[in-house]
């Protein structure tokens, strides 16, 4: 009777196993569906704004499906290398859609509020982004990144503003990162500064001087001393809220 019970027990355990499976390839299948959806609609977006968008999705489909078949000519295979080139053709095409899409919405963001912070924290890498570490009641405002080449402040808004709020930053964080660079720029269009567009290569560039462990053990620092700083709230202080802390104080006594 043992095997009988062993193998009843067993069937439903393959049902709800293919059931399971069933249930994944649905949903993948829906997923994939709602990205296809959500491409055509950035595509439908992009080319209301971009009328070179399509003529730049023709040059590099056609420009890179006819290098490759020419290779192919070349090695007596032209055949064989035209849906190679196509495909290439098809991925060039992608890759230059990617790319304008990318550039349109740069230039929406550029000189909003919080641009730079929404740029840091797309990065790709090793990086740790804590946003608005110092700012003003005007929206300008300090990120600090900790990455492989150090620590790196990243201004936004107005440079006469955001002048002494990266000097001030930068004396907080030297007490506790010792001899490990620190790095600074503001982001803008002005001279000395990177474009919003540029800021993520900018990082990328900038040189190697400390290993991953390392910004573990940054991150745990900043963070300690983040928390200390956190008792009151970064740039000036309304007039209101001065008032009644003032008050709060005179009922205490």
């Amino acid at each position: 009777m043992a095997p009988k019970q062993e193998k009843a027990a067993g069937k439903p355990d393959k049902a709800a196993a293919k059931e399971a499976s069933k249930a994944a390839k649905s949903a993948r299948r829906q997923a994939s569906r709602e990205r296809r959806k959500q491409i055509f609609e950035a595509f439908k977006m992009q080319r209301r704004e971009d009328k070179r968008l399509i003529p730049w999705m023709l040059v590099a489909f056609l420009g890179t499906a006819l290098v490759v078949f020419g290779l192919g000519w070349l090695l007596g295979l032209p055949w064989f290398f035209l849906p190679v080139g196509i495909a290439f053709g098809a991925l060039a095409a992608v890759i230059v859609f990617g790319r304008r899409v990318q550039r349109t919405v740069y230039q929406r963001a550029d000189g909003q509020p919080g641009a730079a912070g929404w740029a840091l924290e797309n990065i790709r890498g090793r990086w740790r982004v804590t946003n608005a570490v110092a700012g003003t009641t005007h929206l300008d405002a300090v990120h600090r990144v900790i990455g492989r080449p150090g620590v790196i402040l990243v201004a936004e808004g107005a440079p006469h503003r955001v002048r002494g709020l990266i000097a001030q930053e930068k004396k907080r964080v030297a007490r506790v990162v010792g001899s490990t660079p620190i790095y600074d720029v503001t982001v803008g269009n002005g001279e000395g500064e990177v474009p919003l567009r540029k800021l993520q290569r900018y990082l990328m560039k900038l040189p190697r001087n400390i290993s991953v462990a390392q910004i573990d053990v940054l991150e745990t620092r900043l963070a300690a001393l983040a928390s200390k700083g956190n008792a009151m709230p970064k740039g000036p202080m309304p007039q209101g809220a001065r008032m009644r802390n003032m008050q709060r104080a005179i009922r205490r006594r």
